[in-house]
């Protein structure tokens, strides 16, 4: 067994697909349109889907919101460097929402960044 891929429901899917893109540095590896369905699914990530685990954007047509409610927590990508990452995010337009830093009862340094649709993403280093 291995976990494929996370799935996030986004409500502007190529402001959301831009900013996994350009300011994360994902790769579109895929993206299908369900006309029946009235959904799209992108996948994207930073490798071929056979041999990393990936997200799905998904877009529901006729959604404009989600209620997030209180159990998603975040997704953690991990960079060579947390500080040099969020200073590129930054100048990117990306929104910081916890300056990077030492966690608070240890020494792992993280920072967190909210996506298009307010989904936190913890930047880790070793």
């Amino acid at each position: 067994m291995r976990l494929l891929h996370t799935m996030l429901r986004v409500t502007d899917l190529q402001k959301s697909i831009s900013f996994y893109t350009e300011i994360l540095n994902m790769k579109l590896l895929r993206r299908k349109d369900f006309p029946d369905g009235k959904f799209t699914l992108a996948f994207l990530g930073y490798g071929p889907e056979s041999d990393n685990t990936v997200l799905e954007l998904t877009h529901n047509w006729e959604t404009s919101s989600y209620d997030m409610g209180n159990a998603y927590g975040h997704i953690a990508i991990e960079v060579e460097d947390v500080y040099d990452a969020c200073e590129k995010i930054k100048s990117l337009g990306g929104q910081i929402v916890r300056e990077p830093g030492p966690m608070k009862h240890g020494s792992t340094i993280l920072a967190f960044v909210r996506d298009p649709d307010g989904y936190m993403i913890e930047l880790l280093s070793d």
